[in-house]
């Protein structure tokens, strides 16, 4: 009975306190500072365990007190909420958000950027697009140099390919910006995140493609799927990498099997639409209450410093699976996306109950 009592007191304990620091069951033992006055602390979502220790974040903090001449700590938190609390409190120095939280938390806690993690291509963003095929009706328009020809004008009545029903470049950023720019019409409440899903079969068709999780057409590869085995009036929502990564590599057998087959013979029949803006990558966020501008600067060089030096690659390789880190600021990261998305319907209600803020 005593037993019993103590474990539903431990759960009771792992839910009032999953706001901050988190329940870990066998957390990893991270380093504290010794001197708080010359201590970063990095709010940091650590696993249970890492079988690993090339992952582990201490190693991050390690390197970045070599660089910064001062004690780095990791504070284990278990979601962006915790992230987001841990930062607007004074609990953290920095955290890492996805774009949506990070937007967020900009939004309504004032947080700010000053770091981004580089995609694979070195970029901190991929652009959000859509691929279409090089003889349809849009790419013609496209490439007429008369102005009067609009190529976002003919894709109503369009099968859609999206990548999920709420991915950044497959359907927030497009959408958001059609919406924005008056392409599209919303269909239902436009405070309802729920008015997307007729908003697009309403303006493109009822056959439109927004997948689940593990089906056919699900994420970029999906969507440049549903394209190809589609044709001409098709429209594969995505990113700017999606063909070359899928179906442009200079060995054949490295393509997959479906990207050349029906009106798709081979890579140059996928055409890029101009883009409908820029899809963050993770930013790294602090709160400048509590972090001045000396230190954001001292950080700043820090991280720009283990991005050019091989050893630091390798942390941030190993830690944040990231080539590295471009110093940028909050209006120019999350400035374009957070005014393209704003023109979703139920947006911020729909990222705030997300991120449980």
């Amino acid at each position: 009975m005593l037993n019993n009592l103590l474990k539903c007191l431990f759960v009771v304990f792992c839910f009032s306190s999953a706001g901050f620091a988190g329940c870990l069951s066998n957390p990893v033992s991270f380093e504290k500072c010794e001197d708080d006055s010359n201590c970063l602390v990095i709010a940091f979502e650590a696993k249970e365990e890492y079988q690993n220790a090339d992952e582990n974040p201490q190693k991050m903090a390690d390197h970045l007190a070599e660089l910064l001449g001062m004690e780095v700590e990791i504070y284990p938190v278990s979601s962006p909420a915790a992230t987001i609390e841990a930062l607007r409190f004074g609990h953290a120095d920095i955290g890492f958000l996805d774009g949506g939280a990070a937007w967020l938390s900009w939004q309504l806690y004032d947080l700010e950027v000053l770091g981004a993690e580089q995609k694979a291509d070195g970029r901190p963003f991929y652009n959000a697009i859509a691929w279409v095929h090089k003889d349809s009706d849009m790419a013609m328009a496209d490439k007429d140099d008369d102005p009067a020809t609009d190529p976002f004008e003919l894709m109503a009545g369009k099968t859609s390919c999206h990548t999920s029903a709420l991915g950044s470049s497959g359907m927030l950023l497009p959408m958001g910006y059609l919406i924005t720019n008056e392409y599209i019409e919303v269909v239902g409440d436009p405070n309802e995140i729920d008015s997307l899903h007729n908003t697009v079969t309403n303006h493109f068709s009822e056959d439109s493609s927004i997948p689940e999780s593990g089906t056919k057409y699900h994420r970029y590869i999906g969507s440049l799927r549903c394209l190809a085995e589609g044709g001409m009036d098709y429209i594969s929502f995505a990113k700017d990498p999606t063909v070359p990564s899928y179906c442009g590599n200079e060995d054949p057998d490295d393509n997959e099997d479906w990207c050349f087959e029906g009106e798709f013979t081979n890579v140059d029949d996928y055409y890029a639409l101009p883009t409908f803006g820029k899809a963050p990558s993770h930013p790294i966020m602090y709160n400048p209450e509590f972090l001045d501008s000396t230190n954001v600067s001292a950080l700043q060089e820090a991280l720009a410093t283990m991005s050019v030096s091989s050893a630091g690659i390798t942390v941030l390789d190993d830690v944040l699976s990231t080539p590295g880190i471009t110093i940028v600021n909050t209006t120019d990261h999350l400035g374009n996306y957070g005014n393209l998305i704003d023109g979703v319907p139920g947006i911020q209600a729909y990222f705030t109950e997300k991120y449980d803020l």
